[in-house]
């Protein structure tokens, strides 16, 4: 009796005992690398558009030819601020990664987005497509000032 319960035990814990690491159930890695020289947007369906400048009030920006560092380390600070929730700089998040944005969009575009995210992503066709890509989740209305946005489409130059 002693032996018999003495196997169940040793085939018991051989049987429990696997050097392969057990599988995990469902995993969602939440950031994606983004390669700034890809010509494909990184697989992305959004068309890119450097003509639309979205709908809002920022009818133009004309960037300097440098940048204005001062102005870029506000945006920084507003950036890491109201922004980082959602987007990195070199990573797919809730909302697409930062990093090269101006090769994919006008710098109106942008400015619009930051001020005016309920409409555009109702009615300017890029935002409903990366509102499509991003699991219908929605830019929140940060409540930026122009200066703020401004600020902002400034830090993402240095990107």
């Amino acid at each position: 009796m002693k032996k018999s319960i003495t196997i169940f035990c040793l085939l018991f814990l051989i049987s429990c005992g696997s050097k392969e690491e057990k599988k995990k159930g469902f995993e969602y890695n939440r950031t994606q690398k983004v390669d700034k020289k890809s010509n494909d947007n990184n697989g992305s369906k959004v068309p890119v558009d450097l003509d639309n400048k979205g709908i809002g009030p920022i009818k133009e920006v004309d960037f300097e030819t440098n940048i204005n560092n001062d102005l870029a380390d506000k945006g920084k600070t507003t950036f890491n601020q109201k922004c980082t929730a959602c987007h990195m700089t070199n990573r797919k998040l809730i909302g697409p990664a930062m990093s090269g944005i101006y090769e994919r969009r006008s710098p109106e575009w942008v400015m619009n987005l930051l001020l005016n995210p309920a409409e555009m992503l109702k009615k300017d066709p890029v935002a409903i497509a990366l509102l499509k890509e991003y699991n219908n989740i929605m830019m929140l209305n940060q409540n930026l000032t122009n200066d703020e946005a401004r600020s902002i489409t400034e830090y993402l130059r240095t990107l």
